[in-house]
């Protein structure tokens, strides 16, 4: 009966998923940026080689997940979905010179990452600016949490930056298939935020959820009750990877 329950519940997540994200990429006014088209120029220039080429910033603005914590206190830099994508765009992209930008706070929610946006994020020229901070931002509440999300997308458009969104990675606290959490709940709005400005989203909430509920045991993808681990980072690396493939392989020598 719980699998049932389960499996009934995700086909709800799933079809409403589906008819958000249909609708945000057939609305050329806003909408979901198309993975395939959204970093086009980005990808472009990645694939160009010396002397043609330019430095790519990807810079991954947010709380303990992007900067790397697993165990508290440890921190697996290396294993972290940040430098998981670097290790994946260098592999699709051989003439790149790419820097990762990390600016993640452990512990830090939207409200104070939006106090040091313009000093600490800006002034590295994000080519591509990733934000996660969902989940801190539970306690401050989504009125507060979304407040901040929109001043630093607004910042970040003003300065031509290209934006992924990322919804958050599980708290095992929280059940993950349940869709009135409050994790659950800022993962929607930040979809919506996405919509509404028309810009990336890498939909990790979502993914985990999928995994979940086909039968996947969460504990499998996680290093404390709400870091995870090299495996946890792997799956946020692949959402974000959505916008980095190329639609041909670039050439390579």
């Amino acid at each position: 009966m719980a699998q049932c329950a389960h499996t009934n519940l995700w086909k709800m997540v799933w079809a409403c998923g589906a008819l958000f994200c249909i609708t945000g990429l057939s609305n050329a006014g806003g909408g979901i940026a198309d993975p395939a088209q959204y970093l086009q120029k980005v990808k472009e220039a990645l694939q160009q080689p010396w002397p043609g080429n330019k430095t790519i910033h990807l810079v991954f603005h947010g709380h303990s997940v992007p900067a790397g914590y697993f165990k508290t206190p440890a921190v697996h830099t290396s294993a972290s979905y940040p430098h998981q994508v670097l290790k994946q765009v260098k592999t699709l992209y051989p003439y790149a010179v790419v820097n990762v930008i990390i600016t993640a706070i452990g512990g830090e929610n939207a409200i104070s990452g939006e106090k040091r946006f313009e000093s600490d994020v800006l002034n590295h020229k994000p080519d591509v600016l990733f934000i996660d901070y969902a989940l801190n931002d539970v306690a401050a509440g989504l009125d507060r949490s979304r407040a901040a999300w929109e001043r630093m997308i607004q910042k970040a458009i003003k300065r031509k930056s290209k934006i992924i969104l990322i919804t958050p990675s599980p708290d095992q606290r929280v059940a993950i298939l349940d869709s009135t959490s409050g994790l659950a709940r800022h993962a929607q709005q930040i979809r919506s935020l996405a919509e509404k400005y028309g810009i990336g989203l890498a939909d990790s909430y979502a993914r985990f959820q999928r995994q979940v509920a086909q039968g996947d045991s969460l504990k499998r993808y996680m290093s404390q009750v709400n870091h995870p681990n090299e495996a946890g980072h792997a799956l946020i690396a692949e959402e974000i990877m959505k916008y980095l493939t190329p639609g041909e392989t670039p050439p390579h020598e």
